[in-house]
């Protein structure tokens, strides 16, 4: 028997957790941060110690009571990736299980660099698993599939049993052409769709948007034009998510080009950076400068504005608007940078729809324009699939149920609108808290 529990990101996007059991073995996928919510409380997208309590009370990170009789049977937490609202909540509720923490090597190194930025002791073991490994628990088969997303190391779960395979893809999108990795593996998708999927839980984040979302290449050609425009301008200040890091290796790269000092700045900069640089997937510690605190940042700008601010390309926190954030600062006039009319700020990101980050945005660059520099917005292309990327997968899966997650009731339902027309028989619409129980492939 196959028992799905939907524990967070099921009403919203973010705060993703789903556990699955298995007969008597419990496997949780994901534990992560609602972050909106995080923001409003902690006013930065960086994760830092807050006591539990407050966070499930905020609506932060899920709910685990539901699952309490399950507690003792968790044999493995496996997070995707190492976007905080799949990973996040791993500090505050990992400790509740007496089970490993089994990620790829990425994603381990950014929760360990969490765990010891705040102090915080975790009793679970912490091991790596390289995307295409799989792995034994107990009587099922875990498997890694190489996916792409807007960070690296992501992966889609294959969770083989002998009811069938569950496949987990929260959070993907196929990209034949990435910028940094391996692209899709849908071949190893199709070969297990050819076995049978009895159930596949998916993303809906761009469900309802009709196109395939572009490849990471598009996004690296967007920055060389933004900033081969930009030849002539003061400081260039970059922001995107600190997590991307191909997004900032291909900031890196234009900018060595135009032969300008780069410094990242910000305390999730460093923090995934230092983290890709730990597994071999990057190096850009020998040609650039990380900072990450706010008495060396201060020092770094001070640079800046004595050296000549021509000469240099900062990338930042703060593309959101968030509001202890570098760019927050620099806008607010908070460190020894001054902007002006020369220098340029690029949005290497799209604007987040809620209603939190659509207004810090706003006031941010309110606050930029008095400045009055150059603002270039929208450098970007998405990490999400979108409705052609989700036909392709159901196509190739052939999934017997469809679990929609990760997204609002707009959201959900339009994968069920897809998978309804691909003739997918079982489309299950849950919220946090409900439990599908498939038993010999019947719900």
């Amino acid at each position: 028997m196959i028992d799905i529990f939907a524990l967070g990101g099921y009403n919203e996007i973010g705060k993703n957790m789903t556990a699955i059991r298995i007969d008597d073995t419990v496997v949780i996928l994901d534990m992560g941060l609602h972050m909106e919510k995080y923001i409003t409380l902690n006013k930065d997208d960086d994760l830092m110690a807050v006591d539990p309590d407050i966070l499930k009370k905020a609506g932060v990170i899920p709910d685990i009571d539901p699952m309490r009789e399950w507690i003792g049977k968790v044999k493995a937490i496996i997070p995707t990736h190492a976007h905080l609202d799949h990973v996040g909540a791993v500090p505050f509720l990992a400790s509740r299980f007496n089970a490993p923490i089994i990620c790829t090597p990425f994603t381990s190194e950014v929760i360990k660099r969490i765990l010891k930025d705040e102090d915080i002791n975790l009793k679970n073991e912490i091991r790596s698993v390289e995307p295409g490994s799989n792995f034994l628990l107990d009587d099922i088969e875990i498997e890694f599939i190489n996916m792409t997303h807007s960070t690296p190391q992501t992966v889609v779960i294959a969770i083989h049993t002998k009811y069938g395979t569950i496949l987990y893809a929260n959070d993907f999108k196929f990209d034949d052409d990435p910028v940094l990795g391996e692209k899709a593996d849908t071949k190893r998708i199709e070969e297990i769709g050819k076995k049978g999927v009895i159930a596949l839980i998916c993303d809906t984040t761009n469900a309802d948007i009709d196109i395939k979302t572009e490849s990471e290449s598009i996004a690296r050609e967007m920055l060389r034009t933004v900033l081969k425009d930009s030849v002539s301008d003061k400081t260039i200040i970059v922001t995107t998510f600190a997590s991307h890091i191909a997004r900032l290796k291909s900031i890196l790269d234009f900018a060595l080009e135009m032969d300008r000092e780069v410094i990242f700045l910000g305390r999730s900069l460093k923090k995934y950076i230092k983290a890709a640089e730990k597994v071999g997937l990057v190096d850009f510690s020998s040609k650039t400068e990380i900072v990450g605190f706010s008495s060396k940042i201060d020092r770094k700008l001070t640079k800046v504005m004595m050296s000549g601010k021509e000469r240099f390309l900062l990338v930042v926190t703060g593309h959101q608007g968030e509001e202890n954030s570098v760019l927050s600062k620099i806008a607010d006039g908070k460190t020894p940078f001054h902007i002006d009319s020369d220098d340029h700020v690029i949005f290497s990101c799209a604007v987040i729809p809620t209603e939190t980050s659509i207004l810090s945005r706003k006031v941010l660059e309110e606050k930029l324009a008095k400045h009055n520099p150059k603002i270039s917005r929208d450098i970007h292309v998405s990490g999400h699939a979108a409705s052609d990327d989700l036909k392709e997968l159901i196509r190739i899966a052939c999934p017997k149920h469809i679990i929609p997650a990760h997204g609002t009731e707009k959201k959900k339902l339009a994968l069920a609108a897809i998978a309804e027309k691909m003739k997918v028989c079982n489309i299950h619409i849950v919220n946090d808290g409900d439990r599908i129980v498939i038993d010999d492939g019947c719900i």
